[in-house]
């Protein structure tokens, strides 16, 4: 069964910064595409990042220029380097691949920025 492993969340000050890592495993298959959504309390699930195949990168309009996403195809693994941390990012982060065409999710991981 795959699974996608999320880490590098945590708590972290307004300014600061976090790096989260998502890797798939259980396959022998590569997850042509990898990215980061994420859902804050009350509202709907929202695209962070997300990279395809080559250099195929989309951000959502709150990631860009502070958010950075690569993705190390050799480690079925995706990664969000997350700069200038502001209160309004604070929200539960999930890891998504598409392996075969099937999409699969991650459990979340909490980020929260607060003073």
């Amino acid at each position: 069964q795959v699974q996608l492993v999320e880490s590098g969340g945590g708590l972290v000050q307004p300014g600061g910064s976090l790096r989260l890592s998502c890797v798939a495993r259980g396959t022998i298959y590569s997850a042509n595409t990898m990215g980061w959504y994420r859902q804050a309390p009350g509202k709907e699930r929202e695209l962070v990042a997300v990279r395809g195949v080559g250099a195929n990168t989309r951000y959502g309009d709150s990631a860009k220029d502070r958010f950075s996403i690569s993705k190390d195809n050799a480690k079925n693994a995706v990664y969000l380097q997350m700069d200038n941390l502001r209160l309004e990012d604070t929200a539960v982060y999930y890891c998504k691949a598409i392996i075969r065409g099937h999409d699969i999710w991650g459990q979340g991981i909490q980020v929260t920025v607060s003073s």
